[in-house]
């Protein structure tokens, strides 16, 4: 089996397992609230991020090189939590996963102010039919449209800024820097919004909770074997393999059916975000959406930090 092959089947383990822990979101989210849920899953979190400040061979302290982006990314990554929650609670499974999959195309419309990149016609071209796929999707003025419509919209917003941040600072920040202090920032926010959104968890509720978190932490240290074993180019398109999962799954426990503008829609985004992923591995070495998840981490770290503490150790042996 050749190293891309392995890669692209690693990946597609890794987003069915994430997918498969949106299906426990999705089902506790009909009795807690976002913010309960997201603390309980960060608060799972923790030993994690002990690990990885066990295995960080940089030299340095937790203070932060550049305070103001990092409360940037922190606010973004508390704001992509309560937003992801909600909408896989409040809409179906595959329309969720859909809207939130434009996230590559936000990201690359921020290179420019943030960046400073220079986006050429073709991947605006690309940036303007995925849009429109979002467009397909949503159907303003024909379907009716809710608050989970746009919890997904924001989710796909917060990840994309969070994604642009670490591609600026990511160069300067110690990866432990960039996950430890989004994981606080959910921990205090949701902690403090425990008071207004606190109810009693049943065992069976709570070890859902401790299943999903395992269950991302599984699935980040799968995604990284991918990329290490194979190319981006290669391994990043498997993300959108949940899409189908999001279709299985939604039938089997929500008697969910995909409608024909979803799964057109959901099929452009794709085809606009495959279309940038090969855009950017060809022009340039930085790219985010290679190393994006369709939907962000939010108990457990953000595949990025992984890969970037795995090259760290690497390059120091």
């Amino acid at each position: 089996m050749s190293p891309n092959v392995r890669g692209a089947l690693l990946a597609l383990i890794a987003f069915g397992i994430f997918s498969t822990s949106d299906v426990i979101v999705k089902t506790l989210g009909a009795y807690y609230a976002p913010v309960q849920l997201v603390f309980f899953s960060t608060l799972l979190g923790f030993p994690l991020a002990t690990m990885m400040l066990m295995r960080d061979p940089t030299p340095g302290t937790l203070k932060p090189a550049n305070p103001w982006w990092i409360a940037a990314r922190v606010v973004a990554t508390v704001f992509t939590g309560l937003c992801g929650f909600y909408a896989f609670s409040a809409l179906p499974l595959a329309q969720t996963y859909a809207i939130i999959f434009a996230s590559p195309l936000l990201i690359t419309v921020l290179s420019i102010p943030i960046l400073g990149e220079k986006v050429r016609m073709r991947r605006w071209a690309a940036v303007i039919v995925g849009l429109i796929g979002v467009a397909v999707v949503l159907r303003p003025g024909s379907a009716e449209l809710g608050l989970g419509h746009l919890a997904a919209l924001g989710a796909a917003t917060g990840n994309a800024v969070a994604s642009i941040i670490a591609r600026k600072i990511g160069t300067q920040e110690r990866t432990v820097v960039m996950a430890i202090y989004p994981l606080m920032g959910n921990f205090l926010f949701m902690g403090a919004g425990l008071a207004f959104f606190y109810e009693p968890m049943a065992g069976a509720h709570f070890g859902l909770v401790a299943l999903m978190s395992t269950m991302g932490f599984i699935a980040s240290v799968l995604v990284v074997m991918a990329y290490s074993t194979g190319e981006a180019t290669v391994v990043a398109p498997m993300q959108y393999s949940q899409i189908i999962w999001a279709t299985f799954y939604g039938y089997i426990f929500f008697s969910e059916t995909i409608d024909f503008y979803t799964a057109l829609g959901a099929a452009i985004i794709i085809a606009s975000g495959l279309y940038i992923v090969f855009r950017e591995s060809r022009a340039s070495e930085n790219t985010p959406v290679l190393r994006s998840r369709s939907r962000p981490s939010l108990a457990l770290f953000r595949v990025g930090a992984w890969v970037r503490l795995e090259r760290s150790r690497q390059q120091a042996k």
